[in-house]
Parts: structure tokens; sequence; C-alpha cells
């Protein structure tokens, strides 16, 4: 259609099935039928915005040129008429929660407190968002409770009147032991979304990685970030790329080009993602807004089975055939502009794997419980690392997230044999109060850790080692061997 023809409403509406969806964004009418089944938030979204103007569900969750970059031209339809396109009243889902008084940052001395006081401000599809976990929460549990399974075991009569929280992580010295994780739509809790969380890295000098679906570009957040440490004459921070690896090899290539292109210092693959896990408050939340919508013919869209060998699988917004094979590409490509990390190691084995295949640091995660329920805890599988590939301790840096509230835990990882740990989900709800509450979470986690080396009696971050920690409880949930890798042959797909 020529864009000096006004589409009209009328013929925008028409358009509202899987047969044939139009959506309307910032006054311009898109054809998305053909990327229906491609949308990384599932089908049902988008047909449920179907001939009606989805700007504002649109702009909070995607960063600025999305649909304009990633559908092609034929599908770009041209300028709608705004006087003819009815915005949807957008419905409603709320939850039983005093929301009269905003708790103020000064008031939480601890990372559970800023999560309550974010609940109290922050959408409920941020709050599902966030909050969700895979089927029964037992891998969200699991990375909670185990933290309580090892025990410290302080030194006393040692001059601790000065500490050192300095950390060495791939190559680089940064002033704490922790990043800042990657975790997607920051601008669904505050209109600057990942930058907020770029400029509180930039100012502590640690290390940030923002997701592939950050809402804020890539580019704009290296240069938010540049700017920070310009301004503050300080370039000890750096940004991280987290990479999922696409269905589509070209956009996979445009990714770690765009990573390259702006200068970020490390690849971080995640590896635990080939389906997205069920995750039932989204669902449930999904399922809530279409009923409160009066758009019942949704429901019956949520993930539909794979009808073909080359189709997409179940829950497939990434690719489904990432495998060893496919890290020299990802290499090749990316350049030797850092090093490359593996996201999402779950068990020793896959450790000593990714080790063999030369990779720079692993990454211990169960995707905060998102993905694989009943997986173990990072902390689990550092504990399983240790007994049954002991080497590898000291030869490759390791890093592990999972429910990381205090600065407790993190010297426990530190104790274990982990180079730093990472968090998520606080800096989301932190992000809530902007740059401010992101500080705060980095101040919060500083003073704890300060304050328990002393109480350790340990001045560097150095001299922590597993005589600290007392890990016998969690040690007898760990497998007696690894006998089954021999005794059950590698499973080999069926080509």
């Amino acid at each position: 259609m020529s864009d000096s023809k006004l589409i009209h409403g009328l013929e925008v509406a028409k358009h509202a099935s899987r047969s044939s969806c139009w959506v309307v964004v910032n006054g311009h009418a898109y054809d998305v039928t053909d990327y229906l089944d491609k949308h990384p938030g599932g089908s049902q979204i988008l047909l449920q915005y179907g001939g009606k103007d989805a700007t504002s569900i649109y702009e909070p969750n995607h960063p600025k040129g999305t649909i304009e970059k990633g559908l092609p031209k034929d599908k770009h339809l041209g300028p709608v008429d705004p006087a003819t396109v009815a915005t949807p009243q957008k419905p409603q889902v709320t939850r039983d929660l005093d929301k009269t008084a905003r708790i103020p940052l000064s008031h939480c001395v601890n990372l559970d407190d800023i999560e309550k006081a974010a609940e109290r401000i922050i959408s409920h599809s941020a709050w599902v968002y966030f909050r969700s976990a895979a089927d029964d929460l037992r891998s969200l549990a699991n990375n909670r409770d185990d933290w309580k399974k090892v025990s410290l075991r302080p030194r006393i009569l040692r001059n601790v009147r000065r500490v050192n929280m300095h950390r060495t992580m791939l190559g680089r010295k940064y002033k704490l032991p922790f990043f800042i994780a990657p975790a997607a739509r920051a601008r669904l809790v505050h209109e600057d979304g990942e930058l907020c969380i770029a400029r509180g890295a930039a100012r502590a000098g640690i290390p940030y990685c923002p997701s592939t679906y950050s809402t804020v570009p890539h580019d704009e957040l290296a240069r938010g970030h540049a700017a920070t440490t310009a301004q503050l004459h300080d370039d000890t921070s750096t940004l991280w790329f987290q990479l999922y690896v696409a269905h589509e090899k070209p956009r996979t290539l445009e990714l770690i080009k765009i990573a390259r292109d702006n200068g970020y210092k490390a690849l971080v693959i995640t590896v635990d993602s080939p389906v997205v896990g069920k995750r039932e408050d989204d669902e449930r939340y999904r399922a809530e807004l279409a009923t409160a919508s009066g758009d019942t013919s949704v429901l019956t869209e949520w993930y539909r089975p794979q009808t073909s060998d080359d189709g997409p699988p179940l829950r497939g917004h990434h690719s489904s055939t990432l495998d060893w094979d496919d890290l020299p590409w990802i290499r090749e490509a990316w350049a030797g502009a850092g090093p490359v990390v593996l996201k999402g190691i779950q068990c020793a084995e896959d450790a000593a794997l990714a080790y063999d295949h030369g990779v720079d640091a692993i990454y211990l995660s169960n995707h905060g419980g998102r993905q694989c329920d009943d997986a173990p805890s990072s902390l689990r599988t550092l504990l399983e690392i240790r007994r049954f590939y002991p080497h590898l301790i000291g030869k490759i840096e390791i890093f592990l997230d999972g429910w990381v509230r205090r600065g407790t835990d993190i010297i426990k990882a530190l104790c274990l044999g982990a180079t730093a740990v990472s968090m998520g989900r606080p800096f989301m709800y932190a992000t809530a109060y902007g740059d401010e509450g992101v500080m705060k979470v980095i101040q919060l986690l500083s003073e704890e850790i300060e304050t328990t080396m002393r109480n350790m009696g340990v001045t560097s971050l150095d001299q922590l080692n597993p005589s600290y920690v007392n890990t016998k409880i969690l040690e007898r949930e760990l497998p007696d061997d690894l006998r089954f890798e021999a005794e059950w042959p590698t499973f080999k797909p069926k080509l």
C-alpha cells in the first residue's frame, strides 16, 4: 500500500485472525501473520491485538525499531488514519494488594525489602513476568533453600581493619565480586529500563550482561554506559553480551555483530533454553487477560504442537538444534572480540565438556528456575564439580546465579571456587526505583560482603577457600558417582 494514502481503521479491523493478522504500532500498520508462531511472547498476545492499535503493549516490551527492523518491508503496510483506529481498552487483572503507600527506598535494608517495595508499585504483568518460574517451582525452591544448607566457619583474632573486595573476571579487575545477570523487559517498570542498570553498573565498577531481549537497544545501552564511565573518569565497568542463538543463523550473526560493533567485552551464550519452560503464572495471567478482554478465541492459541519436522517445536522460541558443534562458527563470528562464556551449565559432566571445548568460563545456572523444573541449584552443581571434576577449580572461571540475596551467599560461593556470582531479579525489582534503586542493591550487597569478610577473619577475597564453609548437609544430596554416563550411551538424535 502507498504511504501517501492513509489506511482506514475499518480495513485494519478486518485482519484480526490467525489467517490474517495486522497490528498498528505508532501510527503504522504491520502484517504480522507470518510472525505469529515466531513471536517470543507467543502468538496469543499478537492475536489479542490483531486489528487494533498495539502501541501501548508494544512499547514497554520492545526496543525502539524492533518491528521496523524485524519485519520484511512488504509487511510494512503504511500509515493509518488515527481518527479511525479504536484504541483498545486495556483489560485489567489485579492483585489483592495494599498499594496505598509507596515504600521509601531508605526503608529497604535488604534485597527482600526491595522486592516487597517493588511489588507495590509495578504493574501486575511486570510482577508476574519477573516472579514466574517453571511448573511446580521446585527449581526455584532449590535455588532458595540450598544456600541454607551451607554454613560459614568464621575465624577470630585477626586484623580485619582493611578489606579488599576487588575481583578479577575474564581478565579484568572489578570493584566487587558480582555482576548483573541478563534479564529482559526492564521498561515494564521504568521508562529508562535497562539504561538504569547500565548506569548503575558503570558507577559501581561491575560488569552488566544485558539480555538479548533488552527493551533498550544494545547500541543505546552501550552509549549510555560509556557516557557514565566517561563522566566518572572510571572505565572499570564493562558490558557483556548475552546471546540466545536464534532459529535463523543470519539473525544470530547479526546479534553477534551488534555486540562486536558496540564494544561488548564478552559473549555469554545461553545454552539452557532449547525451548521455553512452562511458566504457569505467565500462562495463567495471559488467560485471565484474554478473559478480561472478552476475547476467548486466543485461549486456544497458547502453544501449537509441532506439525512437521521443519516446524518449530513446542515453546521453541530459540534454536532447538544448538549443540557443541555450533561453537566454532559462533566463535568465528565473534572474531576474538573477548572471552566466550557458556551460561546454563547444570551438571558436572557438561562443565567438563565446556572446559574440553575451550570456552573461557562456565556459568552455572538453571535460568532462575524458569526452564527445567527440578533442576539443581547452581550451588549444588558447583559442589558436584568439586566432587567429580576437582581439576576444573582454578583452571576455568566459574560464575553462578540462583536466588543470591545476601552477601553471605556470595562469600559461600567464592569459598567453594566460584569466580563471581550474578543476580537478575533483584535488579529488575530495583529498577522500579530507577538508578537509585539499582545503586541501593549494589550498596546493600557491598556492605554485607564487607561485613561478612571481617566477621570471617579475611581481608581479601583471595583468602577464601573451602575451609571457611561446612557443606556436609548439601553434599548428602549429591550423586555418589557418575557411572550413568558410562552405562548409558550418549543420546544421538535421529537425522
